[in-house]
């Protein structure tokens, strides 16, 4: 988004988009409502209603539309605020909650201070378009999983048991094993599964050459056993400019890989993580940490870190460490991909024995 003006602006508006029509709620330099109107969710309507306008400040709600209608606006001259629709506490906690009220309290928020709604900034077009081959793969293998738990499920409950094997392989093991009663229903639902692998294998295979010609960075970030394209290429379209974080550290609470805090006097419960950010990448990584942490995850400072957190804390000291494993793997390629330094997975105790001989 543009840069957020000082100063109250001479007009503020609150827009609450829905998917067909949109509450616009304007407000002039006083706080005094002077406009209450709907548009159109539409680009045609939007550029008829906000082109040729004075320079207004618009605050919205991140949502489904948010990305291209925040585009649209700026594009119009307007400076745009996106907030983010979970620190709404006053909005989605409102017992009294409808899309005039959502637009008003937008307006009055953003024309006194829009740092109160923790703006965020849309990835551009190019980069929306590429993360978009990402989730879609991300959806294909989630209803490969949902039918393939449809399919044992099924045969369990006429006494069969389906063999073990990896979902691209399930097709193919299956098939000699469906019991006859159920595979007039069952026979479709393999047929599919076969289909999606195909998908699947077309979109892995188009990823790896997007992340090779569109973006070499991603190569600093594989040199992570581990990181393979489609975390490393998620991770860079996710955080977009290294430069946004000045210390990596941030970045694992900015992908929600970072307990709670609710403390209150002498109370400070242990709480789950935040869970905030891209739920896709925060998945990618936590994969990666089990992997790391698995027995074929090679030696490094990231898996001498998990193993040793994993043996302190009772029976959730493995999920833990695996989350705090994806939490320092997430520093780690940033400060990669910021410093474009070569990896060294024993850096930690490589540069201590180094200070004992300098000691010695």
């Amino acid at each position: 988004m543009g840069k957020i003006s000082k100063g109250i602006p001479v007009r503020t508006v609150g827009l609450d988009l829905g998917d067909r029509f949109s509450q616009v709620m304007v407000l002039d330099a006083d706080g005094e409502v002077i406009e209450e109107s709907r548009v159109a969710t539409k680009e045609s309507a939007l550029r008829q209603r906000f082109s040729g306008c004075p320079r207004m400040r618009i605050a919205l709600e991140t949502g489904t539309h948010s990305p291209w209608v925040s585009r649209v606006l700026e594009d119009c001259g307007h400076e745009v605020v996106v907030a983010n629709s979970r620190k709404l506490r006053l909005i989605y906690e409102n017992p009294s909650k409808d899309d005039r009220v959502d637009a008003l309290y937008l307006a009055r928020v953003a024309r006194l201070d829009p740092a109160l709604l923790s703006p965020v900034e849309h990835r551009g077009p190019g980069a929306q378009k590429d993360l978009a081959i990402l989730r879609s793969r991300d959806a294909l293998v989630a209803a490969r999983t949902q039918l393939i738990n449809h399919a044992r499920g099924l045969v369990k409950s006429v006494g069969g048991r389906l063999p073990a094997c990896s979902s691209p392989a399930f097709a193919k093991k299956v098939l000699g094993s469906l019991p006859e009663s159920v595979q007039p229903g069952l026979l479709p639902v393999v047929e599919m599964v076969a289909s999606i692998n195909d998908r699947i294998k077309a979109l892995e295979r188009r990823l790896e050459v997007l992340a090779r010609e569109s973006y070499p960075e991603t190569k600093l970030l594989r040199q992570v056993v581990s990181v393979g394209p489609l975390t490393s290429l998620a991770f860079v379209l996710t955080i977009q400019e290294p430069g946004r974080f000045p210390k990596s550290r941030t970045v694992g609470a900015f992908l929600g890989l970072v307990p709670a805090r609710k403390k209150s006097g002498d109370s400070d419960p242990q709480m789950r993580i935040t869970r905030h950010g891209d739920p896709l990448l925060r998945r990618l990584l936590v994969n990666s940490a089990h992997y790391i942490l698995g027995p074929f995850g090679p030696d490094s400072d990231l898996r001498r870190f998990g193993v040793k957190m994993a043996s302190h804390g009772g029976k959730n000291a493995k999920k833990r460490a695996i989350i705090a494993v994806a939490r320092k793997l997430a520093v780690l390629l940033h400060h990669l991909w910021r410093c474009a330094e070569v990896y060294e997975p024993l850096y930690q105790q490589t540069h201590k024995e180094s200070r004992r001989g300098k000691v010695a």
